[in-house]
């Protein structure tokens, strides 16, 4: 039989009801001749008491190591599993739950944020041959050791689409809360609607630059590996958004190059801090500035380097080490903070004139000032001051009429 892994995030296994809904549709692929595989998140959202944030608000993070954490942290994904194979057997469905050691994932030490080394998955191989339904605990594997690891936040989608490469699954559906991947934050421009296919690497730049919908990670992989991802709803019928390789999408005629917009879709990433080093002597320290950055484990973006002038973005939750480095350096800086920065993707945008321009005039009608810009072959990036951000997002949705 054919198999397929389906990951539900928190907010679908959050109460009685919601269980309801992920169980009719486990029980909709079963009946159609499917081996199902289910990949859970902990139960619902900060809220919750055995969401994630809840696990995290019973100890100190300051006087626990990382394995002690990661051992708490697992917990939330185990209780998930174990109510909703509950829920199964109460419909009259036979399910076995697996912690993700038991089910085969391998990671390395890396507590906190591992990092995936292979899956021996003949637990669940041996279980979907005597026609259980099984249920792992995402976002958690363990070293070869047996040490109890963490994948990092929205490492579950990471599980579900490792383990469907390891059980050379059809395809992954990633359930949530949301139609599919939308045009751009419906909480903030409401006629945003949902997109019936997007590319791998769309959809990466898109998860890289904010947007919440899938973790990168998990794309990544199914990029390298071409496992097909459906996003879904878990609380709708809705087709959802496919994810696919551009090529097969048009090969396969899902996406028709000429009617296709030049941006597909927008999203922001807030708490952003713009870094200015301004070069008053004829010594250049970038290089050793760079090599402080990485051994401090900073990532920047928004590179602009000019002879006077170094131009930077880091996360808000770097700044002290930062701020540490260009002090004891003895730099000339200045910070800006209360960024954020916009991201306009679209894979039909390379080689098309003037789309950064539309972008620089549609900001500019509204009054919002333009701090920094760069561009690849299909993202055009803006940093703005956050206050505008939802005027922003608004403004560039109108402009490339994404709403259509």
């Amino acid at each position: 039989m054919k198999t397929i892994v389906q990951k539900y995030g928190g907010t679908s296994v959050a109460t009685k009801e919601s269980r309801e809904k992920v169980v009719s549709k486990i029980i909709e692929k079963h009946k159609k001749g499917y081996n199902v595989v289910v990949v859970v998140s902990a139960i619902g959202r900060k809220e919750n008491p055995y969401s994630t944030d809840s696990l995290i608000d019973l100890i100190n993070q300051n006087s626990i190591s990382k394995r002690e954490l990661d051992m708490i942290l697992s917990c939330g994904e185990i209780i998930s599993a174990v109510v909703l194979s509950n829920a199964l057997s109460e419909n009259g469905y036979k399910s076995i739950v697996y912690t993700g050691y038991q089910a085969g994932i391998k990671t390395n030490k890396d507590f906190g944020k591992a990092k995936i080394i292979e899956i021996e998955p003949n637990k669940i191989r041996e279980s979907l041959k005597n026609n259980y339904i099984v249920i792992v605990a995402g976002f958690q594997g363990a070293t070869k050791e047996g040490e109890i690891t963490t994948l990092g936040r929205g490492g579950s989608d990471i599980s579900a689409v490792a383990l469907g490469k390891a059980l050379d699954s059809k395809w992954v559906e990633i359930y949530s809360d949301v139609d599919g991947i939308m045009t751009a934050d419906p909480n903030i421009v409401p006629n945003a609607r949902s997109l019936e296919t997007m590319g791998y690497s769309e959809v990466y730049q898109l998860a890289e630059d904010g947007a919440k919908i899938i973790h990168p990670k998990a794309v990544e992989i199914a990029q390298k590996y071409n496992i097909p991802i459906k996003i879904k709803n878990t609380f709708s019928d809705k087709q959802g958004t496919t994810i696919e390789s551009t090529e097969t999408l048009i090969l396969n005629g899902k996406k028709n190059f000429e009617n296709e917009k030049v941006i597909t879709a927008i999203t922001y990433k807030k708490d952003r801090i713009q870094v200015i080093i301004y070069m008053d002597t004829e010594e250049d320290n970038t290089e050793k500035l760079m090599e402080e950055l990485t051994s401090n484990n900073i990532s920047i973006d928004l590179i602009n380097f000019f002879i006077d002038k170094k131009i930077f973005t880091i996360d808000k939750e770097d700044l002290k080490v930062v701020e540490s480095i260009l002090k004891k350096g003895k730099y000339n800086y200045k910070l800006i903070k209360n960024c954020c920065k916009l991201s306009a993707i679209g894979y039909k945008m390379q080689g098309i004139p003037g789309v950064m321009a539309r972008i620089v005039k549609a900001l500019s009608k509204k009054g919002i000032k333009i701090l920094q810009t760069s561009d690849s072959h299909s993202t055009i990036w803006c940093l703005i001051e956050e206050k505008d951000t939802n005027k922003a997002l608004t403004a560039l949705h109108e402009e490339f009429k994404l709403y259509k």
